[in-house]
Protein backbone atom coordinates (compact mmCIF):
# COMPACT_ATOMS: atom_id res chain seq x y z
CA UNK A 1 0.00 0.00 0.00
CA UNK A 2 1.30 3.32 -1.00
CA UNK A 3 1.47 6.30 1.21
CA UNK A 4 0.78 9.92 0.29
CA UNK A 5 4.66 10.80 0.53
CA UNK A 6 5.89 7.88 -1.75
CA UNK A 7 2.54 8.37 -3.91
CA UNK A 8 3.87 11.86 -4.43
CA UNK A 9 7.48 11.26 -5.27
CA UNK A 10 7.27 8.31 -7.78
CA UNK A 11 4.40 10.91 -9.59
CA UNK A 12 6.51 13.72 -9.71
CA UNK A 13 9.74 11.87 -10.44
CA UNK A 14 7.94 10.58 -13.80
CA UNK A 15 6.76 13.61 -14.27
CA UNK A 16 10.79 15.53 -14.64
CA UNK A 17 12.73 14.92 -18.06
CA UNK A 18 15.87 14.12 -17.31
CA UNK A 19 17.39 16.90 -19.44
CA UNK A 20 15.93 19.40 -17.81
CA UNK A 21 18.70 18.33 -14.91
CA UNK A 22 21.22 17.84 -17.46
CA UNK A 23 20.84 14.49 -17.80
CA UNK A 24 20.72 12.36 -20.86
CA UNK A 25 17.34 11.60 -22.36
CA UNK A 26 15.63 8.25 -22.33
CA UNK A 27 16.24 6.25 -24.90
CA UNK A 28 13.01 6.34 -27.63
CA UNK A 29 10.87 3.16 -25.87
CA UNK A 30 11.60 3.62 -21.94
CA UNK A 31 9.27 4.86 -19.38
CA UNK A 32 9.32 8.42 -19.27
CA UNK A 33 10.85 10.27 -16.45
CA UNK A 34 13.54 9.71 -13.92
CA UNK A 35 15.02 6.96 -13.08
CA UNK A 36 15.19 5.59 -9.73
CA UNK A 37 18.92 5.33 -9.88
CA UNK A 38 19.05 9.11 -11.18
CA UNK A 39 16.69 10.44 -8.33
CA UNK A 40 18.75 8.21 -5.94
CA UNK A 41 21.97 9.40 -6.79
CA UNK A 42 20.92 13.66 -7.02
CA UNK A 43 19.72 12.74 -3.44
CA UNK A 44 22.34 10.82 -1.94
CA UNK A 45 20.51 8.07 -1.29
CA UNK A 46 20.70 4.38 -1.92
CA UNK A 47 18.43 3.00 -4.85
CA UNK A 48 16.56 0.23 -2.66
CA UNK A 49 15.75 3.26 0.13
CA UNK A 50 14.17 5.39 -2.53
CA UNK A 51 12.29 2.33 -3.86
CA UNK A 52 10.49 1.64 0.19
CA UNK A 53 10.01 5.11 0.65
CA UNK A 54 7.51 5.02 -3.17
CA UNK A 55 6.03 1.74 -2.45
CA UNK A 56 5.49 2.80 1.31
CA UNK A 57 7.29 0.70 2.97
CA UNK A 58 9.24 3.20 4.51
CA UNK A 59 6.81 5.43 6.68
CA UNK A 60 9.13 7.86 8.73
CA UNK A 61 12.12 9.21 6.78
CA UNK A 62 13.81 11.71 8.49
CA UNK A 63 13.74 15.22 7.59
CA UNK A 64 16.76 15.42 5.77
CA UNK A 65 16.26 12.84 3.74
CA UNK A 66 12.97 14.43 2.81
CA UNK A 67 15.07 17.45 2.20
CA UNK A 68 17.67 15.65 0.11
CA UNK A 69 14.48 14.28 -2.15
CA UNK A 70 13.23 17.92 -2.57
CA UNK A 71 17.05 18.78 -4.06
CA UNK A 72 16.90 15.60 -5.98
CA UNK A 73 13.48 16.78 -7.84
CA UNK A 74 14.40 20.17 -7.94
CA UNK A 75 11.35 21.30 -6.35
CA UNK A 76 10.30 24.60 -6.35
CA UNK A 77 9.42 26.61 -2.35
CA UNK A 78 5.86 25.52 -2.90
CA UNK A 79 6.50 22.36 -3.62
CA UNK A 80 9.25 21.79 -0.81
CA UNK A 81 6.35 22.73 1.46
CA UNK A 82 3.94 20.43 -0.09
CA UNK A 83 6.59 17.34 0.33
CA UNK A 84 7.33 18.24 4.10
CA UNK A 85 3.37 18.25 4.83
CA UNK A 86 3.38 14.48 2.97
CA UNK A 87 5.88 13.58 4.86
CA UNK A 88 4.39 14.56 8.30
CA UNK A 89 0.93 12.97 6.63
CA UNK A 90 2.55 9.62 5.87
CA UNK A 91 3.89 9.42 9.71
CA UNK A 92 0.25 9.77 10.35
CA UNK A 93 -0.87 6.98 8.45
CA UNK A 94 1.65 4.31 10.65
CA UNK A 95 -0.27 2.05 12.72
CA UNK A 96 -1.41 2.45 15.70
CA UNK A 97 -1.92 6.20 15.74
CA UNK A 98 -4.84 7.01 17.58
CA UNK A 99 -7.75 9.17 16.06
CA UNK A 100 -7.27 12.90 16.37
CA UNK A 101 -9.70 15.45 17.81
CA UNK A 102 -11.69 16.90 14.60
CA UNK A 103 -11.00 20.36 13.36
CA UNK A 104 -12.51 22.99 15.70
CA UNK A 105 -15.65 24.14 14.08
CA UNK A 106 -15.50 28.05 15.66
CA UNK A 107 -14.76 30.56 13.73
CA UNK A 108 -13.58 34.25 16.08
CA UNK A 109 -15.84 36.79 16.45
CA UNK A 110 -13.37 39.38 14.17
CA UNK A 111 -13.32 36.97 11.44
CA UNK A 112 -17.52 36.64 11.42
CA UNK A 113 -17.61 40.52 11.35
CA UNK A 114 -15.60 40.58 8.30
CA UNK A 115 -17.13 37.75 6.63
CA UNK A 116 -20.47 40.53 7.45
CA UNK A 117 -18.63 42.95 5.39
CA UNK A 118 -18.24 40.74 2.55
CA UNK A 119 -22.14 40.50 1.89
CA UNK A 120 -23.33 40.32 -0.65
CA UNK A 121 -20.82 38.44 -1.97
CA UNK A 122 -21.16 34.51 -1.97
CA UNK A 123 -18.04 34.23 0.50
CA UNK A 124 -17.78 31.36 3.54
CA UNK A 125 -15.25 30.51 6.25
CA UNK A 126 -13.62 26.79 5.64
CA UNK A 127 -10.71 24.71 5.99
CA UNK A 128 -8.91 22.20 3.58
CA UNK A 129 -11.29 19.15 4.55
CA UNK A 130 -14.32 21.37 2.92
CA UNK A 131 -15.84 22.02 6.12
CA UNK A 132 -18.20 25.40 5.69
CA UNK A 133 -17.93 26.77 9.01
CA UNK A 134 -19.85 30.18 8.71
CA UNK A 135 -21.34 31.51 4.99
CA UNK A 136 -22.77 34.90 3.91
CA UNK A 137 -26.25 35.07 2.85
CA UNK A 138 -24.91 35.43 -1.13
CA UNK A 139 -23.70 31.81 -0.43
CA UNK A 140 -27.00 30.75 0.83
CA UNK A 141 -28.79 32.18 -2.70
CA UNK A 142 -26.56 30.53 -4.50
CA UNK A 143 -25.78 27.42 -3.29
CA UNK A 144 -28.83 26.91 -0.85
CA UNK A 145 -30.64 24.93 -3.76
CA UNK A 146 -28.01 22.24 -4.67
CA UNK A 147 -28.36 20.58 -1.03
CA UNK A 148 -24.96 21.33 -0.26
CA UNK A 149 -25.97 23.56 2.42
CA UNK A 150 -28.65 21.12 4.11
CA UNK A 151 -26.49 18.66 6.57
CA UNK A 152 -25.81 20.22 10.15
CA UNK A 153 -22.39 20.61 9.08
CA UNK A 154 -22.28 21.14 5.63
CA UNK A 155 -19.04 19.89 3.80
CA UNK A 156 -17.79 20.83 0.11
CA UNK A 157 -16.01 17.98 -0.60
CA UNK A 158 -18.20 15.42 0.83
CA UNK A 159 -21.10 17.26 -1.01
CA UNK A 160 -18.68 16.62 -4.73
CA UNK A 161 -17.68 13.39 -3.94
CA UNK A 162 -21.13 11.58 -2.40
CA UNK A 163 -23.86 13.61 -3.71
CA UNK A 164 -25.43 12.65 -7.34
CA UNK A 165 -26.56 16.54 -7.07
CA UNK A 166 -23.14 17.77 -7.70
CA UNK A 167 -22.31 16.55 -11.00
CA UNK A 168 -25.59 18.79 -12.15
CA UNK A 169 -24.41 22.00 -10.15
CA UNK A 170 -20.21 21.54 -11.04
CA UNK A 171 -20.44 21.23 -14.51
CA UNK A 172 -16.27 20.93 -14.37
CA UNK A 173 -17.15 18.02 -11.43
CA UNK A 174 -13.94 16.65 -12.81
CA UNK A 175 -11.89 19.56 -12.55
CA UNK A 176 -13.15 20.43 -8.95
CA UNK A 177 -13.13 17.24 -7.76
CA UNK A 178 -9.14 17.34 -8.30
CA UNK A 179 -8.98 20.40 -6.47
CA UNK A 180 -10.28 18.67 -3.13
CA UNK A 181 -8.86 15.96 -3.13
CA UNK A 182 -5.97 18.11 -3.02
CA UNK A 183 -6.36 20.27 -0.76
CA UNK A 184 -8.15 17.65 1.95
CA UNK A 185 -4.20 16.39 2.13
CA UNK A 186 -2.98 19.11 3.36
CA UNK A 187 -5.07 19.50 7.11
CA UNK A 188 -5.41 21.15 9.00
CA UNK A 189 -3.16 18.52 10.60
CA UNK A 190 -1.27 15.64 8.87
CA UNK A 191 -3.55 13.24 11.42
CA UNK A 192 -7.24 15.01 10.25
CA UNK A 193 -6.48 14.56 6.62
CA UNK A 194 -5.97 11.31 7.23
CA UNK A 195 -9.01 10.03 9.00
CA UNK A 196 -10.73 12.34 6.74
CA UNK A 197 -9.59 10.50 3.98
CA UNK A 198 -9.88 7.13 4.97
CA UNK A 199 -13.69 7.77 6.05
CA UNK A 200 -14.38 9.55 2.92
CA UNK A 201 -12.83 7.19 0.58
CA UNK A 202 -15.37 4.54 2.24
CA UNK A 203 -18.10 6.73 1.51
CA UNK A 204 -16.92 7.81 -2.11
CA UNK A 205 -14.86 5.26 -3.61
CA UNK A 206 -12.26 5.18 -6.45
CA UNK A 207 -13.47 8.72 -7.82
CA UNK A 208 -11.47 10.03 -4.42
CA UNK A 209 -8.80 7.39 -3.75
CA UNK A 210 -7.28 7.75 -7.18
CA UNK A 211 -7.08 11.43 -6.75
CA UNK A 212 -5.66 11.71 -3.08
CA UNK A 213 -2.76 9.45 -4.54
CA UNK A 214 -1.84 11.54 -6.81
CA UNK A 215 -0.57 14.78 -4.49
CA UNK A 216 0.47 16.72 -7.60
CA UNK A 217 -0.81 20.20 -7.42
CA UNK A 218 -4.00 20.78 -9.90
CA UNK A 219 -4.23 23.15 -11.89
CA UNK A 220 -7.07 26.24 -11.08
CA UNK A 221 -9.84 27.24 -12.87
CA UNK A 222 -12.88 29.45 -12.66
CA UNK A 223 -15.64 27.80 -11.08
CA UNK A 224 -18.42 26.86 -13.23
CA UNK A 225 -21.88 26.54 -11.53
CA UNK A 226 -25.12 25.98 -12.74
CA UNK A 227 -27.84 27.61 -10.90
CA UNK A 228 -31.72 26.55 -11.22
CA UNK A 229 -32.76 30.55 -11.73
CA UNK A 230 -29.85 31.52 -12.99
CA UNK A 231 -28.30 28.98 -15.01
CA UNK A 232 -24.95 28.54 -15.45
CA UNK A 233 -22.38 30.60 -13.77
CA UNK A 234 -18.87 31.55 -13.64
CA UNK A 235 -16.91 32.81 -10.26
CA UNK A 236 -13.02 34.00 -9.26
CA UNK A 237 -12.20 32.28 -6.22
CA UNK A 238 -10.42 34.32 -3.72
CA UNK A 239 -8.91 32.50 -1.38
CA UNK A 240 -7.63 34.85 2.17
CA UNK A 241 -5.67 32.37 4.75
CA UNK A 242 -6.09 32.83 8.40
CA UNK A 243 -3.69 32.78 11.01
CA UNK A 244 -2.31 29.71 11.44
CA UNK A 245 -3.40 28.57 15.29
CA UNK A 246 -7.05 28.54 13.06
CA UNK A 247 -5.94 26.46 10.11
CA UNK A 248 -8.97 28.40 8.15
CA UNK A 249 -9.22 30.67 5.34
CA UNK A 250 -12.16 32.65 4.05
CA UNK A 251 -13.23 32.08 0.36
CA UNK A 252 -14.69 34.13 -1.67
CA UNK A 253 -16.75 33.97 -5.04
CA UNK A 254 -16.01 36.76 -7.77
CA UNK A 255 -18.07 37.24 -10.60
CA UNK A 256 -16.25 35.97 -13.63
CA UNK A 257 -17.95 37.37 -16.56
CA UNK A 258 -21.08 40.07 -17.13
CA UNK A 259 -23.79 37.58 -17.10
CA UNK A 260 -22.62 35.64 -13.64
CA UNK A 261 -22.36 39.55 -12.34
CA UNK A 262 -25.93 40.83 -13.16
CA UNK A 263 -27.03 37.17 -11.48
CA UNK A 264 -25.12 37.92 -8.41
CA UNK A 265 -26.90 41.43 -7.85
CA UNK A 266 -30.53 39.60 -8.19
CA UNK A 267 -29.30 36.65 -5.66
CA UNK A 268 -28.27 39.47 -3.33
CA UNK A 269 -30.91 41.10 -2.57
CA UNK A 270 -32.90 39.02 -0.24
CA UNK A 271 -30.03 39.28 2.90
CA UNK A 272 -31.17 37.35 5.67
CA UNK A 273 -28.56 37.54 8.70
CA UNK A 274 -25.31 35.59 8.53
CA UNK A 275 -24.85 31.94 9.56
CA UNK A 276 -22.31 30.47 11.55
CA UNK A 277 -22.19 26.85 11.97
CA UNK A 278 -20.45 25.54 15.02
Amino acid sequence: MGTPLGDFVRAKRDSIRPESLGLAAQPRGRAPGLRRIDLAGRAGISVEYLTRIEQGRDRNPSPAVVNALADGLSLDPGERAHLRRLAKLTTAHCPGSARPAPPSREVRPTVLATLRLLAPAPAYVTNRLGDVLAHTPGLAALLGPSGLLDAPAPNVTRYVFTDPRARTVFPDWERLADELAFDAGLGPSASASAWFASALAEEAGPEFTRRARRHLPPPRHPLHLVHPDEGPLRWHRERLELPAPDEQFLLVLLPADEATERAAGRLGRGRPPLRALG
